[in-house]
């Protein structure tokens, strides 16, 4: 079974930065999405950046100027590079792919990785 595995979260102080790095244990044909979603301590699951297969992107307004997602479709890899972290930013971030096999429409988690802003 296909895997997404993340890397690049722990500590860091406010103001400060990390690169997530995402990588499927398989590869993945024809991904259609490739997307980063975060969950914080009694909250829901949203959103935080996503990248389709044209290059285009969009971001959750709470990180709009502070994150960039990026791609390689060669090697089925996805990055969210996290700059002027704040508080309100930790979470465990999870990273999504959404594709087209054959018609066959499937989605990938990777299990997680904590990310947390602290002083």
């Amino acid at each position: 079974q296909v895997q997404l595995v993340e890397s690049g979260g722990g500590l860091v102080q406010p103001g400060g930065s990390l690169r997530l790095s995402c990588a499927a244990s398989e590869r993945i044909l024809n991904i259609l999405l490739m997307a980063w979603y975060r969950q914080a301590p009694e909250k829901q699951r949203e959103l935080v950046a996503a990248i389709n297969s044209g290059g285009s992107t969009t971001y959750a307004d709470s990180v709009k100027g502070r994150f960039t997602i990026s791609r390689d479709n060669a090697e089925n890899t996805v990055s969210l590079q996290m700059n002027s972290l704040k508080p309100d930013d930790t979470a465990v971030y999870f990273c999504y792919y959404y594709a087209n096999n054959a018609g066959r429409l499937r989605e990938f988690w990777g299990q997680g990785t904590q990310v947390t802003v602290s002083s």
